[in-house]
């Protein structure tokens, strides 16, 4: 056969590959979507607004001015909320971002690879042909998926609260201008998006600490414990030179998207560092699955 022959001839299996990888992340989106723990989780981060939007209505009686919020305490635009609807989608990502989402995102993330381990159907998901690596790539995509819907639903829901207990209109900025009620919904939805990606590092390493055992509530708990830890880590002055390195440090940087005009130097670095977090865990989980020996 001639050098143009061979280069000739295709290769039957990168197709089917790339099919079974894409069914692959399918399914594990569908299974994680429709787990009672992922939607009972969705409910619950749906409820926080909604409580938060009461709780404050409650408090100011008529939804007028002087609420809670005013004397400075609760949740960053807690006060705005009862003179602008809009303002209970940032109070209440403010007020989710610290703890709720990224635990839910913890049990998500740790129980990824090991809930299947302990179930016995990992080596079962390993006889398809995408592989341990597509199938890591797979997981780890439907963990972020989950970060996004988790993320949309606590500031639809805070929307549609907002907007049903308050009234609506023009939003004034952090900077004290005015902008628009469309530009200020553009802003929640990429303030949204910004929430999500901040929660990709943390993604990273749940899903790390889920290729280390077999059992789904160890992995659980202990990317959980490993949250409340460097939350508490980054609490403490005295340790402000490691502050910067923590993964938490910069979450609630995307308040600098209510700024005119934006300040993008908070969101970078935030970003940047969960992209760091994302490669060095990331690496970390596939060193870990592509040797691990299962045997479950």
């Amino acid at each position: 056969m001639s050098q143009a022959e061979l280069t000739a001839v295709p290769v039957p299996h990168a197709p089917r590959r790339a099919l079974w990888t894409l069914g692959i992340l399918r399914s594990e989106l569908a299974t994680a979507l429709r787990r009672w723990r992922t939607v009972a989780l969705l409910g619950v981060l749906a409820a926080v607004p909604v409580l938060i939007g009461i709780a404050v209505r409650i408090e100011t009686g008529d939804g007028s001015r002087g609420g809670p919020g005013g004397g400075g305490g609760g949740p960053a635009f807690l006060s705005q909320v009862t003179n602008n609807g809009l303002f209970l989608v940032f109070a209440a990502l403010s007020a989710t971002l610290p703890v709720f989402l990224p635990m839910a995102v913890g049990v998500v993330a740790g129980d990824s690879v090991a809930g299947e381990a302990s179930g016995g159907t990992l080596r079962y998901l390993l006889v398809a042909p995408a592989g341990r690596t597509r199938l890591l790539l797979a997981k780890y995509a439907s963990v972020l998926v989950f970060c996004l819907v988790a993320t949309v639903v606590v500031a639809a829901s805070a929307l549609a609260a907002g907007a049903l207990l308050f009234p609506v209109g023009e939003v004034t900025t952090i900077s004290g201008t005015r902008i628009g009620f469309g530009e200020g919904l553009l802003r929640a939805g990429l303030i949204a998006v910004v929430v999500a990606a901040s929660l990709i590092g943390f993604a990273a390493l749940g899903l790390f600490v889920s290729t280390l055992t077999n059992s789904g509530i160890a992995a659980m708990a202990a990317t959980v414990g490993v949250l409340i830890t460097v939350q508490i880590l980054d609490a403490m002055p005295q340790l402000h030179g490691i502050h910067p390195y923590l993964f938490p440090h910069y979450w609630l940087s995307f308040t600098d998207l209510l700024r005119d005009p934006v300040y993008w130097d908070e969101i970078a670095r935030n970003l940047g560092l969960q992209a760091l977090y994302a490669a060095v865990f990331g690496s970390a989980a596939w060193a870990r699955f592509t040797t691990r020996d299962i045997s479950v």
